[in-house]
């Protein structure tokens, strides 16, 4: 045990502890392996097991360089934690036992219980958690939002799920601090005791920072995978738009309606050629990841209004229903026009009578809603089990969707035959995409 007060010593040991967690983590995260078992979800026993070979051993020679002179380099509980946190309870528990052999040999007794504990809360937190979304939102600054939440607390009833690991490592430190006090033999458990409130709040402080700077630095190298992987998706949905919509049928048919108006109407033909201009200009040009609502529905007027001149206006109907409040929104790129498209194409053009095509946008509470709507053929049963997985339109948006928001977005079909079908997205705003790297 280390009986220290407010003195040099002790924040250069408390920043020596902090910097040989986020340099470990660093090193960590430049392993193509640990990020892919990192970032699973649902992990396999193998995938289970690399995870205990990736971090139980730096965390074990951490354990026995303390042993041997280098009080910072221990972090036994914060690793326990994180183990916890990341891999559930029985990856806490089992990790925070095998860091803390090598202190239990030397005879500290409750080294081992205090790391399957700190395994187990942070097991415990994940599994109390909803949205899993929630732990990669814990940093280094988290504890600067706790009047932050307790307003939004009050305003609205809800549990702030995010500040439960922050909690969780204030929690286990002053139990170990409590327990550190109160045992009969100070060599059963290594700790640091703060003699004084403000050496108290340093080590508290340390210990949030130990934890909270390794999850931030994945989290960030996390959400550079997700945009990469994201512009991938783009690309191949640029690539699918020019081979699939404007291909040389859909440019057939264009020009072909518009010979037919050159003579009738005119007016209307240079109508059709700016549209089809628009179009692919906006394809051909560099694309961001994502654009304002307003822009998207700007490029589905253009290319409904040229589906509109080729049925005729008797044949399909556009009808909008846009929330104001949603047009500045940034959504990902060329969502609609794919699910736009596939109404057009495999839910009305089949049909005898005239179509009908609904879409709606609507915001609450940070998050876009947007529907479409046809009265087409609809969809068998048999085949809306798997939709997602069939063609390259709807796959696509589901697919960047999961890649941009993991579990935070909802992408629903309803589809009746003979009545229609209605495809509805629900995305946070783009701020809360990003919201776990602040």
């Amino acid at each position: 045990m280390l009986k220290l007060g407010i003195s040099q010593q002790l924040i250069f040991l408390l920043m020596l502890k902090v910097g040989l967690a986020a340099s470990l983590a660093a090193l960590l995260a430049r392993s193509v392996t640990f990020r892919r078992v990192l970032y699973t979800e649902d992990r396999t026993s193998d995938q289970k097991v690399q995870l205990y070979l990736f971090l139980t051993p730096p965390l074990a020679l951490g354990v026995m360089a303390r042993l041997v002179g280098y009080p910072f380099a221990d972090l036994t509980l914060e690793g326990a934690f994180v183990l916890g946190l990341l891999g559930g309870r029985v990856v806490g528990v089992l990790g925070g036992s095998i860091v803390s052999l090598p202190a239990f040999f030397a005879l500290e007794w409750l080294a081992t219980p205090l790391g399957a504990a700190a395994g187990l809360i942070g097991g415990l937190i994940r599994l109390a958690i909803p949205n899993k979304e929630d732990i990669w939102s814990f940093g280094p600054f988290s504890f600067l939002s706790i009047p932050r939440s307790f307003l939004r607390l009050v305003r609205e009833p809800r549990i702030p799920w995010e500040m439960l690991p922050l909690a969780g490592c204030v929690a286990l430190e002053l139990g170990r601090i409590v327990i550190g006090e109160n045992m009969r033999n100070p060599k059963w458990l290594f700790l640091i005791d703060p003699a004084g409130a403000t050496a108290l709040v340093l080590v508290l402080l340390s210990t949030v920072m130990a934890v909270a700077v390794p999850i931030k630095i994945w989290n960030n190298t996390r959400i550079e995978a997700k945009l990469e992987q994201n512009q991938q998706l783009l690309l191949k949905a640029r690539v699918d738009a020019l081979s699939s919509q404007i291909n040389p049928h859909f440019l057939f048919n264009t020009l072909n309606a518009v010979s037919s108006l050159v003579r009738v109407d005119p007016d209307m033909a240079r109508v059709a050629i700016l549209k089809l201009s628009n179009i692919l200009r906006r394809l051909l040009r560099k694309q961001e990841n994502f654009t304002p609502l307003r822009d998207e529905l700007d490029f589905i007027d253009d290319y409904l209004d040229i589906e509109v001149i080729r049925f005729g206006r008797d044949k399909l109907q556009i009808f909008k229903q846009i929330d104001e409040r949603s047009l500045d929104v940034f959504v990902p790129a060329m969502v609609l026009q794919p699910i736009i498209e596939n109404s057009i194409k495999h839910g009305l053009t089949p049909r005898l009578q005239g179509g009908e095509i609904h879409i709606r946008t609507t915001y609450d509470g940070g998050r876009v809603i947007i529907e479409v709507e046809d009265n087409g053929i609809g969809i068998p049963p048999e085949r809306l089990r798997g939709v997602y997985a069939e063609g390259i339109g709807i796959s696509n948006v589901h697919e960047r969707l999961k890649v941009l928001y993991g579990p935070d977005f909802r992408f629903d079909i309803r589809s009746e035959q003979g009545r229609g079908t209605v495809i509805r997205i629900e995305i946070p705003e783009l701020v809360s995409v990003f919201a776990a790297g602040s």
